[in-house]
């Protein structure tokens, strides 16, 4: 499949974990996924974070310096270089539920995150003005307190329980009106907003495809290409 890129005014990419596989990260749900993992998984819901900070920090510490010990792959540059094509005279918008910054390292400006960022942390107090900051520290051996007032330090990523930062679902409803492509990239599209942004895109009229290792079962997608991110990507668009 090739995608010429003067047929389209509007284009949304999703991305997921697919996508960064090639940089060495791995992928959340199926056989070898991160959530298989329990010390991880145990701790993806935020009143078990609450409730065992210091083992929060032991469980997202690890993937925090896996994160920032990796690089963006082939599939990052190809997004930021199919971005940077559009911004003259069309309109690109990329969102994705990665949580591992790659994208703004491989170049795209324009990147709605829908999970938060993993190189970030903020306060977990929810009432605290602390504004989130980089942060590269694992956090293994002493749990990081607030200097404004005193609560735990957490990793800036959404986890089960919580609701998305305030911005992200109005940005991800505004880029879907009026899309004619939409691509899903990398991502079974099974977790809550991003899984219902197809349909929203389908109603739109957008031409809807789907890329990822595997088939997928949602019958809103008009095609699909089967394949790895990195290298189906590089030869999708003219």
């Amino acid at each position: 499949m090739v995608l010429k890129l003067s047929d389209y005014q509007k284009i949304v990419v999703l991305t997921g974990a697919g996508v960064s596989v090639a940089s060495g990260l791995g992928t959340y749900r199926g056989p070898g996924g991160l959530w298989e993992k329990e010390d991880l998984a145990k701790y993806t819901h935020v009143a078990m974070m609450h409730a065992d900070p210091r083992g929060m920090w032991k469980a997202f510490g690890p993937l925090r310096q896996s994160a920032c010990e990796a690089e963006p792959n082939a599939a990052h540059f190809a997004l930021a270089a199919l971005e940077k094509k559009l911004l003259t005279s069309q309109r690109f918008q990329l969102a994705t539920q990665n949580v591992d910054g790659f994208h703004q390292m491989a170049g795209s400006s324009n990147v709605i995150e829908l999970h938060g960022n993993l190189r970030f942390s903020r306060c977990s107090n929810r009432d605290c003005d602390l504004p989130r900051f980089e942060d590269e520290e694992a956090h293994l051996d002493e749990l990081p307190l607030c200097e404004r007032c005193g609560e735990f330090i957490r990793p800036d990523i959404v986890l089960f329980g919580e609701i998305l930062p305030p911005r992200v679902i109005p940005r991800s409803e505004a880029a879907l009106i009026n899309c004619d492509l939409f691509i899903s990239i990398g991502t079974s599209g099974m977790v809550m907003p991003a899984a219902k942004f197809v349909s929203v895109a389908k109603d739109e009229g957008a031409r809807t495809i789907y890329l990822n290792v595997e088939p997928t079962q949602n019958a809103d997608f008009d095609e699909e290409v089967i394949g790895p991110a990195e290298k189906t990507l590089l030869d999708l668009f003219v």
